[in-house]
């Protein structure tokens, strides 16, 4: 555990861990008033943690893929770099759809609730503040 910690102390991993805080944080606020909405209105309570919280994980898959995708674009010149980032941005929208197409089709979970819990990227960057304050006095260590 300490070794994983470790590996968070570069102000790169920081950033994607502080965005994986903030959107498990959003994910359980969610999670708890989305419950008691469905639980008010009978709802399939399990259909819905499944497709919140295989939304977060979607959302987690696609901060990975964002930071090294940023990563590897800082390599190239002006032009260059910023087609790699487009086409970053056209994969992880396409993967997005695909997953959204599939779970239309299949019907094996809410596509609703998928993509609102894949927002919770969203949401994180904007609580990137607040987390990044929090994870200074756990490190002890600040990173402007």
């Amino acid at each position: 555990m300490k070794r994983i910690f470790e590996h968070f102390r570069s102000a790169e991993s920081r950033t994607l861990l502080e965005m994986w805080t903030g959107m498990l944080l959003t994910g359980i606020l969610c999670q708890i008033v989305g419950g008691i909405v469905v639980y008010i209105r009978n709802a399939d309570q399990l259909r819905y943690a499944e497709s919140l919280w295989f939304g977060v994980l979607l959302g987690i898959a696609g901060s990975v893929h964002m930071y090294r995708t940023l990563d590897r674009a800082l390599d190239y010149d002006e032009k260059n770099a910023a087609k790699k980032l487009t086409a970053g941005y056209m994969f992880r929208y396409t993967v997005l759809c695909l997953f959204l197409s599939v779970i239309m089709i299949t019907d094996v979970l809410n596509p609703l609730i998928v993509f609102m819990g894949y927002m919770t990227l969203k949401v994180a960057a904007y609580l990137q503040p607040f987390t990044h304050k929090l994870y200074n006095m756990l490190y002890e260590k600040k990173i402007q």
